[in-house]
C-alpha cells in the first residue's frame, strides 16, 4: 500500500482527498503472494488428466461417468423435448385419423359401387337366362318374338292382369299370344302406344280352349281368380281324366297354336249324383313370379298357326285350295 505524499501549504480537505485517492490506487493492484504459480497449476492439471486417462483406459471410468450423467440428465431432456414431441404426436394423430377417415369413406364408396355393380350383373345374368329360356321355348310356328318387362301387376280374385312395356309402336296388337318359358301366360286385350294390358289365363273372365294330351279330349280351361290354379267346369263326370294329365292348347280360338303346354291336372272329384266333374289344374307359367314375358307373332302360312275369326267368320284363308275332282271308277267286267 502506497501513501501519497502530502505537501505543505495544502488545505486539510485537499490532503484528505489525495490520501483517499492514493489508497484506492494502491488497492487495485494484485498482491504478489496471492494464489499458486502458473507452473504448479499446469502440473496439477496434467496429473489430473493423466489420472483420468489411466482410469478410463483400465476401468472405463469415463464411460461409466458418462452413463451416470446421461441417466441423470435424461429426465431433463425428456421434460424439455416432451412438449415438442407431444405436439408432433398430436399433429400426426390428427393427420392419421383424417387419412383413415378419408380411406374409410373411399372404401365405403367403392364397396357400395361394387355392390350395385354386382346387383346389376346378377340382374343381367337373370335376364339373360330368362331370355335364353324364353327363346328356347318358342313354338315352331313362331315367326317373330319380342321380350317385354312386366311393369305393373294386378292379381286378385276378380282381376288377374299385368301391364307390359310394349305397345303399338312395337307392333303389338290386341288378342296377341303372351308366353313365358313355362307355358301360356295370357293374351293382350288393351294396347296403347307404349304399353299393353295382358289378361292372364287365371283371370275369371278368360277362357282358354285346351285338350288333354293323353286322350286329346277337348274342353275349356277357365280362370279361377287364383294365379296358381285353373278350373275345368265343363268336363262330364264320366270323362277320362286323371291327376297328372297334361293340358295343352287345342289351337281353337285363333290366339294360341295347338300343342303348347298350359297346365297339369292336380285335383279330380267325381260325384255320381253330379253331371260334371270338379277338376283343378296348376298352370305351367310362372304367373306370380314372372318379370319378363314374350309376345309371339305366328307364321300365317303354317298349318299349325291359329286362325283368326270374328263373329263366327274366319279372317284369313287359303284361296288356292280348291275342290279336287272325284276319282274315276274303274269299269268292272261282268261275270
Amino acid at each position: 500500500m502506497r501513501w501519497a505524499p502530502v505537501t505543505s501549504g495544502s488545505s486539510s480537505d485537499g490532503s484528505a482527498q489525495r490520501l483517499v485517492a492514493g489508497f484506492a490506487t494502491g488497492s487495485s493492484r494484485p498482491l504478489q503472494g496471492r494464489g499458486g504459480s502458473p507452473g504448479f497449476r499446469f502440473f496439477l492439471y496434467a496429473v489430473v488428466a493423466i489420472t483420468l486417462m489411466v482410469l478410463d483406459q483400465r476401468f472405463d471410468w469415463l464411460e461409466r461417468a458418462h452413463s451416470v450423467m446421461q441417466a441423470a440428465t435424461y429426465p431433463v431432456q425428456l421434460a424439455v423435448s416432451s412438449p415438442v414431441a407431444g405436439w408432433h404426436w398430436v399433429q400426426k394423430s390428427f393427420a392419421s385419423r383424417n387419412a383413415l377417415e378419408a380411406e374409410n369413406q373411399r372404401l365405403r364408396t367403392r364397396l357400395r359401387d361394387l355392390e350395385l355393380r354386382s346387383m346389376r350383373y346378377d340382374a343381367l345374368s337373370r335376364e339373360n337366362a330368362a331370355l335364353i329360356g324364353l327363346r328356347s321355348s318358342l313354338p315352331p310356328v313362331a315367326q317373330r318374338w319380342l321380350p317385354a318387362d312386366i311393369v305393373n301387376i294386378q292379381l286378385d280374385s276378380l282381376r288377374q292382369r299385368v301391364l307390359i312395356d310394349r305397345g303399338s309402336v312395337n307392333g303389338v296388337t290386341a288378342s296377341q299370344a303372351v308366353l313365358d318359358d313355362g307355358g301360356v301366360v295370357g293374351q293382350t286385350i288393351h294396347v296403347g302406344p307404349w304399353s299393353a294390358e295382358v289378361i292372364l289365363i287365371t283371370d275369371p273372365e278368360h277362357a282358354l280352349p285346351v285338350q288333354v294330351e293323353r286322350t286329346s279330349y277337348r274342353t275349356i280351361a277357365v280362370g279361377s281368380g287364383d294365379s296358381t290354379s285353373l278350373a275345368l267346369p265343363y268336363l262330364p263326370a264320366n270323362a277320362d281324366i286323371r291327376v297328372g294329365d297334361i293340358l295343352v292348347t287345342s289351337g281353337l280360338g285363333g290366339v294360341f297354336p295347338p300343342g303348347y303346354p298350359v297346365a297339369r291336372i292336380t285335383e279330380v272329384h267325381k260325384d255320381a249324383v253330379q253331371p260334371l266333374a270338379h277338376v283343378r289344374a296348376v298352370p305351367f307359367a310362372h304367373l306370380d313370379t314372372d318379370t319378363e314375358v314374350m309376345l309371339i307373332w305366328f307364321r300365317h302360312d303354317s298349318p299349325a298357326a291359329p286362325l283368326k275369326e270374328r263373329n263366327g267368320e274366319l279372317l284369313t284363308g287359303d284361296r288356292h285350295i280348291q275342290p279336287l275332282p272325284a276319282p274315276r271308277k274303274s269299269a268292272q267286267s261282268p261275270k
